[in-house]
């Protein structure tokens, strides 16, 4: 974590003092955020973090991205109207958190059960038996992520999500004023797609930290997000705040709670960190196909009918991969080598 905030750091200053390094710092500089991004869940793991601190994460992110964009103006204005000393100024903050937290744990619930936060057992999920020569009988070695079906769904789900988003982010704005809004109100009311998420990016994971909620959360933030997107499509021009403001609730809550999937569903930090980057590395690889997809059923169809429905459908696929994602096994890669002799393994130890 330290040396991708440090690498960050010095791409936010590079980009705008060097000429010709702006595209390729800006590169290094998303390259870097995505590799902390990936090691938040697996840190929030093996500190044995609760729900609150994978909330306050996943609302951070949200929260850095408005006042990155927010307050580049104000800052031109006070830096004497230098807009590179405006942008470089961000390197602070990337200094400032490049020390990681002490790692407290590198096992799996805090209290040391062997137990996930949604309160399954963890042994098992990637275990593989063998039989010794002299009769004894253990569990060695793991079963490879790309063939643990709770990882392909927190995968689907992380990535559905996010393929969400960014259709939303990228085409709302346009789709308003289509309606009648003004390009200041449509702005406005982009802006307040994602003001109106924060809290609730912060309490998903919460939530999830309780099993008998979980259960209900996961598939139906997908169904809420549904009908959030039919509602933004045939709500008259008076109604579009309180509707914007809906999906934009439930849309974050959806992120939140990809990120908690991330911890809640692994066995330990080595599983968690395998597990974020293999949900965040294919699910902003199958995100990044929205905005093109909803641009192309617009242009396709003449209108935003289509698109719409089309999000709508595949937010019923989140609520699916969500459903999925929240039973069986929970993800393990953690190498784990066990022996019993003469008596049979107790279960769910």
């Amino acid at each position: 974590m330290a040396a991708a905030l440090l690498v960050l750091a010095a791409a936010l200053i590079l980009r705008v003092f060097v000429p010709g390094l702006l595209l390729p710092g800006t590169f290094l500089a998303g390259a870097s955020i995505m590799t902390a991004s990936v090691l938040v869940p697996q840190i929030v793991k093996a500190n044995r973090g609760t729900g609150w601190w994978t909330g306050l994460c996943t609302m951070g992110f949200g929260l850095g991205a408005a006042l990155g964009a927010g307050l580049v103006q104000p800052l031109q204005q006070a830096l004497g109207g230098s807009l590179a000393w405006a942008l470089a100024v961000w390197a602070v903050p990337a200094c400032w958190g490049r020390v990681d937290p002490p790692h407290r744990s590198t096992g799996g619930s805090p209290d040391g059960t062997g137990e996930t936060e949604t309160g399954g057992p963890t042994s098992g999920a990637g275990l593989q038996k063998t039989t010794t020569a002299g009769g004894a009988t253990g569990e060695t070695g793991t079963i490879p992520l790309r063939k643990q079906r709770t990882a392909w769904a927190v995968t689907a789900f992380f990535g559905l999500q996010a393929m969400l988003y960014f259709a939303i982010t990228s085409w709302l704005a346009v789709f308003l004023v289509s309606k009648g809004q003004t390009v200041a109100d449509a702005a406005g009311l982009l802006a307040w797609f994602s003001v109106a998420g924060l809290p609730a990016s912060l309490l998903a994971p919460v939530l999830a930290g309780r099993r008998a909620v979980l259960k209900v959360m996961a598939p139906g933030l997908g169904l809420l997000v549904a009908a959030a997107l039919i509602g933004v499509l045939t709500a008259p021009v008076a109604l579009q705040f309180l509707m914007v403001g809906v999906l934009g609730i439930v849309q974050s809550a959806g992120f939140g709670l990809g990120m908690a999937l991330v911890v809640i569903r692994s066995t330990g930090p080595q599983s968690a960190g395998s597990l974020s980057a293999m949900s965040q590395g294919l699910g902003f690889a199958l995100a990044s196909l929205g905005p093109l997809g909803a641009g192309f059923l617009h242009e396709w169809s003449g209108g935003w009918d289509v698109p719409f429905w089309a999000l709508a459908a595949e937010a019923v696929l989140l609520a699916v991969a969500g459903f999925l994602a929240v039973r069986g096994p929970a993800v393990s890669v953690e190498a784990v080598e066990t022996e019993h002799r003469g008596e049979p393994a107790a279960v769910g130890r």
